[in-house]
């Protein structure tokens, strides 16, 4: 039957499936930011080189590592939901090079497009002059493209799409849910700033960072992350699944045992 998207209900089920998997989650999360931090080692400590194309080749390096860690906590998630009542081993999570690689080229293309913003923001300004409308007008284009196109990397893990046929296809998925989506990722970052508040505020109340070496900040930084992103990994994954179903008409109970 016809399931239409709804907030309410995403967001409940979203809870569901984290509180079902919260310890899998956070273990994962702690998992991914070593791994990020041994990356960035490399780059801080290792790879210290002024040379332009060894600088490129250690970001797209990193772009590699990034894009793998996230493609592989989104997969993990979406097993979580398909395969909640048996086994699955570590190798149903990793996604495949060809995943990451279709990831790592849609982030390069949004590169691309926001340079272009920028050039011609500078272009606009040297001809006619600061211009605060046009520069709100430059951030609305970019979030609503972004928003538009937030679920390709769901389709890149689900249904191995290529990047361009992902990026279509998460327009489609929100053409007609546009709204409710926006009210998906406003809710997101409500709770994104619910949660770093009082840690903030704990931070300044106590003065916890006199030593002015930043250990508190990161340290606040590692416990406001592994707070919010499991739940806001779970809001879009399920998100995805709940705006594929709203598109089919049949019987969704796929989305049901979620």
């Amino acid at each position: 039957m016809y399931h239409p998207f709804s907030i309410t209900e995403t967001i409940a089920t979203a809870w569901r499936i984290l509180k079902r998997n919260f310890i899998t989650l956070i273990v994962y999360s702690i998992i991914s930011l070593f791994v990020y931090e041994v990356v960035d080692f490399f780059n801080n400590f290792i790879f210290i080189d002024d040379n332009r194309i060894s600088q490129l080749i250690v970001v797209l390096l990193q772009m590699i590592v990034q894009a793998y860690l996230a493609l592989s906590f989104y997969k993990l998630i979406l097993t979580l939901m398909d395969r909640e009542f048996y086994e699955f081993s570590f190798r149903d999570i990793l996604p495949s090079l060809k995943m990451t690689l279709n990831f790592v080229l849609i982030a390069l293309l949004y590169g691309v497009l926001i340079a272009l913003f920028v050039f011609v923001n500078l272009l606009v300004e040297r001809s006619f002059g600061a211009s605060v409308l046009f520069k709100l007008l430059e951030l609305i284009i970019i979030l609503y493209l972004l928003l538009r196109s937030i679920f390709c990397v769901c389709f890149i893990i689900d249904d191995d799409s290529k990047p361009f046929e992902s990026l279509k296809q998460s327009f489609e998925i929100t053409k007609d849910n546009f709204f409710k989506t926006l009210g998906i990722f406003a809710i997101i970052i409500a709770v994104m700033v619910l949660v770093l508040i009082p840690v903030i505020v704990l931070i300044n109340v106590f003065h916890l960072d006199q030593d002015g070496e930043g250990y508190i900040f990161k340290l606040a930084f590692y416990c406001w992350f592994l707070l919010t992103f499991p739940f806001v990994q779970v809001i879009i994954m399920v998100a995805y699944r709940k705006l594929v179903y709203s598109h089919l008409d049949v019987d969704d109970d796929i989305t049901e045992t979620v």
